[in-house]
């Protein structure tokens, strides 16, 4: 966990204020695996009853207003590298991405499931499961090597990551 980001710290602090139990990844190098190196993921969390999770966090601003659609882009290696983590960690392990959106202003509550307040700013959670995700995913840029999932399909998969849990 890199935690020079305010959305990893919020993060933390999510995880903490719900008594949920992870341990933070360190992001000070990349992994080995054998020959390949790996980007690292954020946090191991796990879960009450559902798989444990390796959870990469992706912080992206909102203006908080429904009009506006959710950023919900990765790089490719994002996805690549989370596949092959999941695949290292095993079956009684999910990979998935967790979109803390931080919004200027406390967002409607009809917007979105799950908020709270850190440090003076007001974010969301909302999580895909990384099989749900690359299943939807659509190239966004090939020179940034990102994709992203569309809107309508990311408001389908995303849900709340109690759920996943």
């Amino acid at each position: 966990m890199n935690r020079r980001f305010h959305y990893d710290l919020a993060f933390e602090h999510y995880l903490r204020a719900k008594q949920i139990p992870y341990v933070a990844v360190d992001e000070a190098r990349k992994s080995l695996h054998g020959p390949v190196k790996l980007k690292n993921f954020d946090f191991v969390v796990y879960g009450q009853t559902g798989p444990n999770l390796l959870v990469d966090v992706k912080g992206r601003k909102h203006s908080g207003k429904s009009h506006k659609a959710l950023d919900n882009w990765v790089t490719a290696d994002d996805v690549n590298d989370l596949q092959h983590w999941q695949r290292v960690f095993g079956p009684g392990f999910r990979a998935a991405f967790v979109f803390l959106y931080w919004c200027d202003a406390q967002p409607p509550d009809a917007l979105f499931l799950e908020t709270f307040e850190f440090r003076d700013r007001w974010y969301t959670v909302l999580a895909v499961t990384l099989d749900q995700y690359a299943a939807h995913a659509r190239q966004r840029s090939p020179k940034w090597r990102t994709v992203h999932t569309p809107a309508d399909a990311f408001n389908r998969i995303s849900r709340p990551l109690m759920e996943l849990l």
